[in-house]
């Protein structure tokens, strides 16, 4: 089970550049102007051997005046109710605000860990400064400076000391488990409901703590596997239900638990921002994926046209990852469920699928030859030979050459079309690497 850190804290004091500085990226948009985060706000972070994720949750505020610190505060309360470990982030050139009052008084009733950080502590004379953060009632504050990086090696260990101990996960091995997500009302309640029914003799619970995903095991008409269910356990708290970052923070967990994710779409509304964030965030977890088009039962026009424009649209916006399975359904009349559920099975097994070492060469070394890549500077590129790597989360295919450097994406992404043009890997990201021979 992987721990999940939420930053917190008021505009500008800093948090994409600490998130940047946590996950080692670029990703977020720094600039100083308040509200411009609005990129995905989500990554990994590494530290000592082991690994958390890190939402900063600056990215999904609606920038408005009047309902700005609002949004802010909603967005603590979810962060509270979803994280195991919150940075609360304030400034230590401006002090403690009214607004940060505020805040630690949410953070102090919260039933979770927090860590004071006051960002900003730029030269030494800003450090006699940090103890006027004591009075927010959180402990000492950790003064770093994010964009220099100073103090954040302490920090990073405070939350390792910090984050709870996962227990290991429950659920038997070499069982594949499922994630249905998707935004609010796409129909992911219905979906558990229509494959679960009211037989719930069938169904054990292994219920983690209240913050871990529940696991619910599925076994008849030939499955077995586990439904990984976020829904329905921590109280449904209405303020947050329309919020976008509400969702994101749902699905986390439940992608980044999980082997297959079924990405519920609503047919009626199509393909919007928030399903592509879910999207994203089950591509940067290098999880499988099947599309589920639901609500399948109230398009008035089922004409294979229609199904087709529908498919493509999706497939375009998700592009370059492709290859993956659509399925139009509805939860409400149980249409294709059964095969929704046959789909994610396949979609598991080709995850695990292993291709054998003379076959791939046989097949790749002559279309390599065909197609060799772009030579660079007047340097050749020879590709030798190419194997698959045992035991690996996602099929990842090894091929050797004499100038690996100089392959660029583009041609890997050549050989990796090839590679599912001849194999069935649909539903499941690929993994294409060049080495030296």
């Amino acid at each position: 089970m992987g721990n999940l850190v939420a930053i917190v804290g008021r505009p500008n004091v800093g948090k994409s550049t600490l998130f940047n500085r946590l996950t080692k990226t670029r990703q977020a948009i720094v600039s100083s102007e308040a509200g411009t985060t609005r990129d995905r706000q989500y990554g990994k972070c590494e530290w000592n051997g082991k690994e958390f994720s890190v939402v900063d949750t600056g990215g999904w505020v609606v920038n408005s005046d009047d309902i700005f610190e609002e949004e802010i505060r909603k967005q603590v309360i979810i962060a509270t109710e979803e994280a195991d470990l919150v940075l609360f982030l304030c400034d230590i050139s401006n002090g403690v605000t009214g607004w940060d009052m505020d805040v630690a008084q949410i953070l102090r009733r919260a039933k979770l860990p927090v860590i004071l950080v006051a960002n900003k502590a730029d030269d030494g004379k800003d450090l006699y400064d940090q103890y006027e953060f004591y009075k927010l009632g959180l402990g000492d504050p950790y003064p770093i400076s994010a964009a220099t990086g100073s103090g954040t090696g302490d920090l990073l260990d405070k939350v390792l000391e910090m984050l709870p101990e996962k227990s290991g996960d429950d659920t038997e091995d070499g069982i594949p488990r499922f994630a249905v997500v998707g935004r609010p009302n796409a129909g992911k309640s219905s979906l558990i409901n229509a494959f679960i029914g009211e037989e719930r003799h069938i169904v054990t619970d292994i219920a983690g703590t209240t913050r871990d995903s529940i696991y619910t095991r599925y076994d008849k008409f030939g499955f077995d596997f586990y439904l990984v269910d976020t829904a329905g356990i921590r109280r449904k708290n209405k303020v947050t239900e329309d919020l976008e970052f509400y969702s994101v923070m749902r699905s986390i967990r439940a992608i980044e638990n999980s082997d297959v994710c079924i990405l519920m779409i609503d047919a009626t509304r199509g393909i919007e921002a928030q399903d592509m964030n879910i999207f994203q965030l089950i591509q940067k977890n290098n999880k499988s994926l099947v599309v589920v088009v639901n609500k399948w039962d109230l398009v008035e026009d089922k004409s294979q046209i229609v199904i087709d424009t529908f498919t493509n649209a999706i497939r375009q916006r998700m592009a370059p990852f492709v290859d993956f399975p659509i399925i139009f359904a509805s939860a409400l009349t149980k249409q294709r469920i059964f095969k929704v559920l046959e789909t994610a099975k396949q979609v598991y097994l080709n995850r695990k699928a292993r291709i054998g070492t003379t076959k791939l060469n046989e097949v790749m070394l002559p279309l390599i030859e065909a197609f060799p890549p772009p030579s660079v500077k007047g340097k050749f590129i020879k590709i030798k030979y190419v194997s698959q790597v045992p035991d690996t989360q996602i099929p990842t295919f090894v091929f050797y050459a004499n100038l690996p450097q100089y392959v660029k994406e583009p041609y890997k992404r050549f050989l990796e079309n090839k590679i599912r043009e001849n194999w069935t890997l649909t539903g499941s990201p690929i993994n294409v690497f060049i080495r030296q021979k």
